[in-house]
């Protein structure tokens, strides 16, 4: 459910769409655009969010990216 982790976006490369959240803890977890969760595909680095955490492929990755 989304709010399970908050943290910052640290990378966000719009033309290719993929970025990292590092987390409060300092844990950093990469992301698709697809992951944004109001569908705009594009946030700024800088921004505080709320976020769930899944593994895909033994990769863990943010999901359901929430601007706070």
């Amino acid at each position: 459910m989304p709010g399970d982790h908050s943290g910052t976006v640290t990378e966000f490369d719009e033309p290719v769409g993929l970025g990292v959240v590092t987390a409060d803890d300092g844990t950093a977890y990469p992301f698709h655009c697809t992951q944004i969760a109001d569908g705009t595909r594009t946030i700024a680095v800088g921004t505080k969010v709320d976020f769930t955490v899944w593994s895909r492929l033994g990769t863990y990755e943010a999901a359901a990216i929430t601007p706070v």
